[in-house]
């Protein structure tokens, strides 16, 4: 990279100052060249702008502004478009509070639903979470303020997480763990990448030259700049070097450890100018972007409003749900219904500017019911209950249990719950319940329920939208972006979560999500994508064109129902017979659109080469099968409506080849397969070519002679020409 202009002016006692914060919140400038230092806060899904005193866990307030629902709420709406405005909005109350980048999307994959932070993750999925990450930072930097899209790489826990080595092999590293980052360096270049606490195979994070440097910039093409997460340096001369360009916050030491391994030639001049340099880049660009910018805060809360409106997901539905403008009184139980749990704890905690109830939005949207309050779950409430033509429960998680810094321990909700909820379902025979939670719990009652509104954790007017939707107002058409399991002991990590405090092995690997529970045939409460409206879709007239190894898909989807509503398609990618073990089928794209009743609309969804193709260890690249996919297209992972088998020529791969590579792999190589197959054909007296012609004759004896090792084939007594294989060994060895 060309360094800085002003590089050459600096000391190193003021290239080391930039490389390390100024405070806890603030960078460091060069005052005797004029240079002013930036802020930074943090950000996901609503601005933390502490005035006073300062951390990092949430625990000092910062001055009002919109709380958005969190990344897991935000990321079942499946919208792009709303994360792109939601992004813009989140910049206009950044630039007014004299900020330059926020911290966030939080892009990192729920490998479990115990990690205490799965709350400002959006997804599983890496698709999902790469489309959406990239959308919600073009929105924050197309407004002139940067994004930082953490935590780089594989922070899957809260406990252990300065520490923990996560294990990760690098095929589920390319799979999984990395392409939502990727995606948002290749879409959105965001303005800055924050490193994660964690090591990975062994090395922090902050010191890992092969994810800073090699992968991050030489594969992908970041231009912008690698900052620790808070606290996240171990070693920072060898942070430097690998790439890490900012250390936060404040290091009382930090800029006399980077010149004592200056002067020791542990760090090399070069390297700690590279940094200085992207640092000044960095506030380059912040000032170039800066200037006077006027908040609308009831035009930010209503965006808030719709946010959770198209975020909430009906999980169920037995007619129970809208409820009817008149009629009996309702009953409404739960402490959630006027104080609501609306954002998750820690370093992303917003003091809003103001907080929306759904006991008063209910009141309002539905006027001449009359509704009754009982906030807690015992008896009393029960009895009323009873006596109720309809009753909704608000359950959810406290904050006690669902924060940043600690790991849950359990996926149920509260004790006193679930028992409520059992004590009236039995008494009453109906229930209806809205779950606020930021990321996946048991229900246990979910086969009982007549309605289960999964509201997540949606922000100040999160209330308002649960009226919107309960109401009819507006529909539910979220989808779910995480399995919600049946029980714990079905997940992927169930045994290798959170690890031994030193380690903790990913040996599951690329199955996480719905990759696991439907490669393994385990049953899940609700699968991922799904969610249901109050109507209903067909889905018809599926065309998959073909052109190299990308693909169109184009089907049409129409309102079959009487109440105009969003659907979310769901396009999935399955490769039936691999070399390698895949998934049953991934997601590689989507699409939300509105129908009135009785409207149909044509989609065509793009398929390019990526989503066809695996990542080959042995070949150390993206890997696309020569042979048959099937696009599917569908309302959920569960839900296939449409099909279409597609060929692809694929790429050829070139093994290496030893003595004792498998006859198979020799039988597969471009250049060696043809002659040795006429060596073989003689074999035997003619039987082995014959197997070889018609491997379905003898499927057994076929896979022993794939299997056997070249160098070894003379031994079977075949009758092989050894002298030509020798040959063909000779050549071939690579």
């Amino acid at each position: 990279m060309a360094l800085h202009p002003l590089i050459s002016q600096l000391t190193d006692t003021e290239k080391a100052a930039l490389c390390t914060g100024a405070s806890f919140w603030d960078l460091n400038g060069v005052p005797r060249l004029g240079v002013e230092g930036i802020s930074v806060a943090d950000g996901p899904h609503g601005l933390r702008r502490q005035a006073g005193a300062a951390d990092h866990l949430g625990i000092a307030d910062s001055l009002p502004a919109t709380c958005f629902p969190t990344a897991s709420g935000l990321a079942s709406s499946f919208d792009p478009e709303l994360l792109a405005r939601i992004g813009a909005a989140l910049a206009v109350e950044a630039r007014a509070a004299g900020v330059s980048v926020l911290l966030g999307p939080g892009v990192n994959m729920k490998r479990s639903p115990l990690c205490g932070r799965n709350f400002e993750y959006f997804s599983e999925d890496p698709y999902l979470a790469g489309e959406l990450g990239a959308a919600m930072v073009n929105g924050l930097q197309d407004n002139g303020i940067g994004a930082s899209v953490k935590h780089f790489a594989a922070n899957n826990q809260e406990d252990h997480r300065l520490t923990v080595s996560a294990e990760v092999d690098e095929r589920a590293l390319r799979e999984i763990y990395l392409p939502a980052f990727e995606t948002i360096v290749r879409k959105a270049q965001p303005w800055t990448v924050m490193c994660s606490y964690n090591r990975l195979n062994g090395i922090y994070t902050s010191e890992h030259r092969w994810l800073l440097t090699e992968v991050l910039r030489h594969e992908w093409g970041f231009e912008g700049l690698v900052v620790s997460d808070w606290l996240a340096v171990n070693d920072r001369a060898a942070g430097i070097t690998a790439g890490l360009d900012l250390e936060m916050p404040t290091s009382p030491d930090g800029p006399a450890r980077v010149l004592a391994a200056l002067e020791s030639g542990e760090l090399d001049r070069a390297d700690l100018d590279r940094a200085a340099s992207r640092v000044l880049a960095l506030i380059d660009r912040a000032h170039a972007a800066a200037g006077p910018t006027i908040v609308d805060p009831d035009a930010h809360h209503e965006l808030a409003r719709e946010a959770a409106r198209r975020s909430a997901v009906l999980l169920r539905n037995d007619g129970a749900l809208p409820l009817a403008e008149t009629g009996a009184p309702i009953v409404v139980v739960g402490p959630f219904a006027t104080t609501p749990r609306y954002q998750g704890a820690g370093s992303s905690r917003v003091v809003p500017t103001r907080v929306d109830n759904a006991l008063d939005a209910l009141r309002a949207a539905l006027p001449d019911r009359r509704i009754d309050h009982f906030p807690d779950y015992d008896l009393v409430a029960a009895a009323a209950a009873a006596e109720a033509a309809e009753v909704l429960v608000f359950a959810g998680l406290p904050e006690s249990v669902e924060a940043e810094g600690f790991d849950r321990a359990v996926i149920d909700l509260p004790a006193e719950q679930t028992e409520f909820l059992e004590l009236v379902r039995r008494r009453l025979g109906r229930l209806t319940v809205v779950v606020q939670a930021g990321s996946a719990v048991a229900l246990p009652f979910a086969d009982h329920a007549d309605a289960i509104l999964f509201a997540w954790l949606g922000g100040q007017a999160g209330g308002a939208a649960i009226a919107d939707l309960l109401s009819g107002a507006h529909s539910p058409a979220g989808k779910l972006a995480e399995t919600l399991p049946v029980d714990l002991r079905h997940t992927p990590a169930h045994t290798a979560f959170p690890g031994d405090g030193h380690t903790v092995d990913y040996r599951e690997s690329i199955f996480i999500g719905y990759r696991w529970y439907e490669t393994r045939g385990l049953p899940v409460a609700f699968p991922f994508g799904h969610g249901l409206t109050y109507t209903t879709f067909g889905y018809s007239d599926l065309e998959v064109s073909v052109e190299g190894d990308t693909a169109t898909a184009q089907f049409t989807i129409a309102n079959t129902g009487e109440v105009a509503a969003d659907e979310i398609a769901q396009v999935y990618v399955a490769d039936p017979e691999s070399e390698l073990t895949r998934p049953v089928h991934e997601l590689k794209g989507f699409a939300r659109i509105h129908l009135a009743p009785g409207e149909a609309r044509r989609l065509s969804i793009e398929l390019d080469r990526r989503a066809f193709a695996y990542w080959h260890p042995a070949k150390g690249s993206w890997h696309v099968e020569a042979g048959e996919f099937i696009v599917q297209v569908g309302a959920s992972s569960a839900d296939i409506r449409l099909a279409q088998t597609i060929r692809l020529d694929g790429d050829t791969l070139r093994r290496a080849l030893t003595p004792d590579s498998p006859t198979g792999a020799w039988l597969a190589d471009p250049d060696y397969g043809s002659p040795l197959r006429a060596i073989l054909a003689q074999a035997a007296h003619g039987m082995v070519g014959m197997l070889l012609d018609n491997p379905d004759l003898h499927p057994g004896r076929y896979r022993i002679l794939q299997n056997i090792p070249l160098n070894r084939l003379g031994r079977t007594g075949l009758g092989c020409d050894l002298a030509a294989i020798d040959e063909i060994i000779r050549r071939g060895v690579r």
